[in-house]
């Protein structure tokens, strides 16, 4: 997985894959009313992944990003802030572009992250003002977990530059029981709060369910 600068100039315009659109969260960025934008395509493949559909980075589009900037305009005063979400949205070179599009509107933007491509999000953290990364497993579990070596050196990565950004940010992890023991993951919480995470949230697996598109 190599990665490429996240960069693009301020005003360029966004060529964001996206798969779906949520009009309205109330959970997906805490204590706001927000939208969110799915990215479509993801390198990693979870067994339990919630937005399965989302991993091929290339699909039949729902939903434009020039629709999505028409749909903000619509709700600017409704909504507090634009989440992006996935898939991996930082798989996508257009993100920050995006983001800065959103932005100019007024929102406050949140982004959903595996902490994939740690050098991307380094370029992308001063466009954000929180940040939910996914912990997938125990790190020595990482690997089978994700399908693809050398993620959990990734994600460690990712988190100490979340740390040392200052944004707001949360850990959240998904887990059952056919994953890994429960005493593994009382671990993991133990280990994250051992780094400074604040706040670490335990979300029950659901195999059968989607995202809203």
């Amino acid at each position: 997985m190599t990665e490429a600068p996240a960069g693009r100039a301020a005003g360029a315009r966004s060529s964001l894959q996206v798969g779906g659109l949520t009009a309205l969260t109330t959970v997906d960025y805490p204590g706001q009313l927000a939208a969110v934008v799915f990215c479509q395509g993801c390198p990693w493949r979870c067994g339990y992944c919630h937005n399965g559909h989302l991993q091929p980075p290339r699909a039949g589009a729902p939903v434009s990003w020039t629709e999505v900037m028409a749909f903000l305009r619509r709700r600017r005063g409704l909504l507090d802030a634009v989440v992006f979400s996935g898939g991996e949205p930082t798989l996508q070179r257009g993100l920050r572009a995006a983001m800065r599009e959103a932005k100019s509107l007024g929102y406050a933007i949140g982004l959903h992250t595996a902490g994939i491509y740690p050098g991307r999000l380094a370029g992308l953290l001063q466009e954000v003002s929180w940040v939910g990364l996914d912990i997938k497993a125990p790190w020595q579990r990482y690997d089978a977990v994700t399908g693809r070596p050398g993620s959990a050196a990734r994600v460690q990565r990712s988190l100490d530059l979340v740390q040392a950004s200052g944004v707001d940010y949360e850990c959240r992890t998904t887990w059952h029981a056919g994953l890994y023991p429960e005493e593994e993951l009382q671990a993991l919480g133990q280990e994250l709060a051992e780094r400074g995470v604040a706040r670490w949230t335990v979300q029950p697996c659901r195999l059968a369910a989607r995202a809203t598109v």
